[in-house]
């Protein structure tokens, strides 16, 4: 349940795409002075302070002996010596990203091009790394991994058990879902070593969708998703040895079908690093294995009653400083999001942002100027800015790098080494613009170009961001974008756009967090307020008590939030009680559902996409990480699912859902049509035909599910003041 759709976000959901598809953000140059693109003219450098671009492979070296054309690269690496390029190309989606597809070599000093895996299906290689002393391609096939001589081409495979349900190199789909977890194996620093993840599903369920659409004879279509209450599948890490093939399984306390294993990098040529999270993901242990004698040693631990985030959401890479003596981290042990300095054995810890606030993100490291560059919003949540503090001691204050006049949204994309970035900025009101800056000194590359000389607003947008105490005395963040031509002694019909669950929040101060994509037309002209309100649970930055209050009520309090909060706006004598719409897309569909169904005398009118109707039916990462075990304390699953509250409809219900949803799944909506079908309660519904989550597959899909949204509406909450 990770979808927040508007139109910012359904547009940056597009972009992540492709990007994610190439593995990259940007492709930074090695000096962090530079990034590389795929151009027409081919591979080209590009140096953002001196504006030049510079081709660094022509696309004539990129046509494939025997062919005319050449390859469409989607991302590209240099090896470690810079005598070869990894290219990716001809990719297919694995769920929601390209990340399979063909890779070649190019031989930068003699323009050869060669493909990898020739003998292999095309398009089946995943997630292809060169060894780091450049003599060797690893990646994955039909859930095994391989490994090619660049010199020779002579391939080995270095798994051979590997199945749809037992995978090496790379994961089951709640790994992928959940943990952000796609590539799964890592090069030793010598090369002699490739650590990797094993994955066995073959205890897992398979969830069968139903294509119906594609032959007169329906198709099975089996995804291995071990619904909540159901064991993990147990996740192993192995070790093979590039010469002779052995290959050793890591010994690592514990249960594997009760814990996780998120995390895992070398940490020397014959020494791993990983992290472990138990079953509800309440205790995190970072452990080392030693691979020589496959033992392991958990050297550091937190614990929280609720649960443990994870580090960070990049799964590849381990934050090492001081010559890997020590190590940045990020927890909320204290009640506070903040980043922590490790040493390597664990012994001692320092806290590095002091404060009752929460970091966002690190976005760099720099440890030639000292300093870790993070994201945070001290002052109010819904905006975002720079900070950054010293490695070394722990004591100084962090300082903040973003002008703070500017006030919304400061985003940042930096190479590792910090030395300079790419910033972007915009609020409610003000376009999305960017600059080029160097750092430390936080100067942009050119003064006539900075962001303060080129900002563009949009005066007409009527948006205000205001702060609303609940009869609950709890105090919520929330925005209202009010009609064109407003006239405060009118009334005017309220949509409310929700979310809700620990995902995703909807209040941020950013350019086009106020529209709605699905809507065919203009909401402003047309007369409609609209409103978002964040409750307790969703990830602002405003503690961990904040986010972790929803530990096993999804369903009822941030419901019971959204309500009170809902009740409080309308209080305003310009919103008209008796037109009040809610609508939201997966997780938000289910607070919409539970919204219309507990809350009958607030809402008059809702549309539910893609929801979660009965929590049980969601898998077993994400349901139990907040919600616990269904085996322990099952009433709150009970009580927070909307198919158990449908009694309570009283208004106008739209409910959309895919047929081929991998992750929500389709009998979501069918059960939660037959509970509304048992109590007689009349609803609209509309199934999208082997369309995933998104809703985006198809001709003419994007079209048809704005026009049900927009009419469905405009008949349900008719739109213009009165």
């Amino acid at each position: 349940m990770k979808f927040k759709f508007t139109l910012s976000t359904f547009i940056l959901f597009f972009v992540l795409q492709f990007s994610l598809a190439q593995n990259h953000g940007t492709n930074w140059t090695a000096d962090g002075l530079g990034y590389y693109e795929f151009k027409d003219a081919g591979i080209v450098k590009i140096e953002p302070k001196s504006n030049e671009e510079i081709v660094v492979v022509k696309k004539e070296n990129l046509i494939p002996q025997g062919s005319s054309a050449a390859i469409k690269v989607q991302s590209f690496d240099y090896s470690n010596d810079k005598t070869k390029i990894l290219l990716f190309a001809n990719t297919a989606k694995v769920w929601r990203y390209k990340t399979k597809g063909d890779y070649w070599i190019l031989n930068t000093t003699t323009n050869k091009l060669t493909q990898l895996g020739k003998n292999l299906p095309s398009q089946s290689l995943m997630f292809a790394k060169i060894s780091p002393d450049s003599k060797y391609v690893a990646y994955v096939s039909d859930h095994n991994i391989f490994a090619e001589d660049i010199a020779t081409g002579i391939v080995k495979k270095l798994t051979t058990d590997g199945t749809r349900k037992l995978i090496n190199g790379t994961f089951d789909w709640v790994y992928e879902e959940e943990f952000n977890c796609r590539d799964g194996f890592r090069w030793s620093p010598d090369s002699k070593q490739i650590a990797f993840w094993k994955i066995d599903a073959t205890k897992v369920r398979d969830y069968y969708m139903l294509n119906t659409t594609d032959s007169v004879y329906s198709k099975i279509i089996p995804v291995e998703y071990p619904k909540v209450g159901e064991n993990p599948s147990p996740a192993y890490i192995h070790v093979v040895n590039i010469t002779n093939g052995a290959i050793k399984k890591m010994n690592i306390d514990g249960d594997a079908q009760q814990h996780y294993i998120t995390r895992m990098e070398w940490s020397g040529n014959n020494e791993i690093i990983l992290q472990q999270l138990d079953r509800k993901q309440q205790e995190s242990k970072l452990i080392y294995c030693n691979v020589s004698d496959a033992s392991s040693a958990t050297f550091w631990a937190e614990n929280d009653e609720a649960w443990v985030d994870l580090n960070t959401d990049k799964p590849v890479g381990w934050n090492w400083i001081n010559q890997q003596k020590e190590f940045i981290w990020v927890s909320e042990k204290d009640g506070w999001r903040h980043i922590y300095k490790i040493s390597k054995d664990g012994k001692t810890t320092t806290l590095l942002t002091k404060g009752n606030y929460d970091i966002g993100t690190i976005k760099a490291i720099d440890e030639t100027n000292n300093y870790i560059y993070f994201t945070a919003s001290p002052k109010n949540a819904t905006q975002l800015y720079l900070y950054r503090t010293k490695i070394n001691n722990g004591k100084d204050m962090p300082e903040i790098v973003s002008n703070e006049n500017l006030i919304g949204t400061h985003e940042y994309d930096m190479p590792p080494n910090g030395k300079m970035a790419n910033h972007s900025f915009s609020n409610y009101n003000t376009y999305p613009v960017s600059e080029w800056i160097t750092l430390p000194d936080n100067k942009p590359f050119s003064p006539t170009k900075s962001i303060g000389k080129i900002l563009k607003k949009d005066e007409k947008k009527n948006i205000e961001y205001v702060k609303i105490t609940t009869e609950d005395n709890v105090v919520l963040d929330a925005w209202i974008n009010k009609p064109k031509n407003f006239d405060s002694t009118k009334k005017y019909p309220v949509v409310f756009y929700v979310y809700g669950e620990p995902a995703a929040s909807t209040v941020n101060n950013e350019f086009g967090n106020h529209s709605n994509f699905l809507y065919m037309g203009d909401m402003a002209s047309d007369g409609y307020i609209q409103v978002a309100v964040d409750n307790r649970g969703t990830p602002s930055l405003k503690g961990a008590k904040w986010r972790k209050d929803i530990y096993r009520k999804i369903g009822t309090l941030n419901i019971r939030d959204m309500a009170m909060g809902a009740k409080k706006i309308l209080e305003n004598t310009y919103m008209d009680k008796s037109r009040v719409a809610v609508w939201g897309w997966s997780g938000g569909g289910s607070s919409t559902l539970n919204l219309m169904f507990n809350y009958p005398e607030i809402f008059q009118t809702g549309i539910a996409i893609a929801a979660v109707a009965n929590q049980l039916n969601y898998d077993n990462i994400y349901q139990e990480r907040y919600m616990g075990l269904p085996q322990e304390n099952m009433d709150d699953f009970v009580k927070g699912s909307p198919i158990n509250n449908v009694k309570g409809l009283q208004g106008k219900l739209l409910y959309i859902h895919g047929t081929g949803d991998d992750n929500v799944h389709y009998d979501n909506a069918e059960m939660l049509l037959n509970e509304l079908i048992k109590y007689n309660k009349q609803f609209e519904f509309m199934a999208y035909p082997n369309r995933t989550h998104s809703i985006s597959e198809g001709k003419g899909t994007g079209l048809h599910l704005a026009t049900l949204y927009t009419n469905f509406l405009k008949k349900n909450c008719v739109p213009g003041a009165r």
